[in-house]
């Protein structure tokens, strides 16, 4: 599951509205409030503050979706998901990408740079020169992918997986090589239980970047749920630690699917120990040598893990296994503490 990450900042600017009286004055404290609230990271308040602006702003004409896009940000960051999704939602539908020009001035007499609306600051541009100086005007970036991004996590986090892939699939029809996008998308696969697609999706990835271990890991983890796909999976994970040598849940794959089913290996041993022997005795080698194979994946994973139960327990019966008395002895002592640690 995605962490949600909002780095985009709120610019805070000295806004002068073109509204006058009442509203002008309702929009300066809704600005302002929105604005203190932000920057004190009270989100809470600072959302609908911000939302306020954006339809007052748009019920005297100016459809400002900045600010709504400000709201959007602030409910997200708040963990308020329902409204955060919502506005995210609209602004996507809207085809609001975030790029706008910004009108400033500085006022002569009091030396403050501040933010116009287009129209007026033409007019002070015109008419007012003596009054105003260093007119400038500045174009935002577009922040429409990290409308995407931000909304499929938003989606992500509250499992619903479906939508998710729904905007995700949107957000690549317009950004093809989003990697974020592109990694949000295997999540969601996998989360739906879309394995094949989410299987595709990974080779994909790993076809442009054939160095990120996590994919080879997922890909080996899900060649290993197929017998037929083992080997592949094998060569997936030991692809993921050879681009990171402490992957610890890599090696610890690594042991599973080299060993196998070992439950079903031990019941059919035990099946042909009085009617056929010899056969039985084939099957203790085998299952001896597959336990010999994965032993050198177990110790890195101990190594990369060295208090986690399952590790040490996996490695006690890796150990009596290859007949290591020593070493099986040593996991149970270490088994004995760990359980004890957890009992208190």
């Amino acid at each position: 599951m995605k962490k949600l990450i909002l780095g985009m900042a709120i610019v805070a600017s000295a806004f002068v509205f073109a509204q006058k009286g009442d509203v002008n004055a309702q929009l300066q404290e809704a600005n302002k409030t929105a604005m203190d609230a932000y920057n004190a990271k009270n989100y809470a308040v600072a959302a609908p503050k911000f939302m306020e602006v954006y339809n007052l702003l748009k019920s005297n004409g100016q459809d400002n979706k900045v600010y709504m896009y400000y709201a959007g940000l602030n409910y997200a960051l708040a963990n308020d998901y329902p409204q955060a999704s919502k506005i995210y939602t609209d602004l996507i539908n809207s085809g609001y990408t975030g790029v706008e020009t910004t009108y400033t001035a500085k006022d002569n007499k009091t030396g403050q740079v501040s933010s116009y609306d287009q129209k007026t600051w033409e007019i002070l541009k015109k008419t007012a020169s003596k009054d105003y100086s260093d007119f400038k005007t500045q174009q935002s970036p577009s922040v429409e992918s990290d409308l995407y991004e931000t909304l499929a996590t938003i989606l992500l986090n509250t499992k619903k997986n479906d939508e998710a892939l729904t905007i995700i699939e949107k957000g690549l029809a317009k950004f093809p090589n989003n990697a974020k996008l592109k990694e949000y998308q295997g999540t969601a696969l996998y989360a739906s239980g879309k394995t094949d697609q989410f299987m595709q999706n990974l080779k994909d990835q790993l076809a442009k970047n054939p160095n990120d271990a996590t994919n080879w890991y997922n890909l080996g983890v899900l060649q290993s749920k197929n017998p037929a796909t083992v080997n592949e999976a094998i060569t997936s994970l030991q692809k993921a630690i050879e681009l990171k040598p402490d992957f610890g849940n890599a090696y610890q794959n690594l042991v599973y699917a080299v060993i196998g089913d070992d439950e079903k290996a031990v019941n059919e041993i035990n099946a042909l120990r009085k009617t056929k022997p010899d056969e039985a005795t084939k099957l203790i080698e085998a299952r001896k040598d597959r336990f010999s194979k994965a032993l050198p994946y177990g110790e890195k994973w101990l190594q990369a893990m060295p208090n986690d139960l399952t590790a040490v327990q996996t490695m006690k019966d890796v150990y009596n296994t290859t007949k290591n008395t020593a070493k099986a002895n040593e996991m149970k002592a270490k088994e004995a503490e760990l359980q004890a640690k957890q009992a208190k």
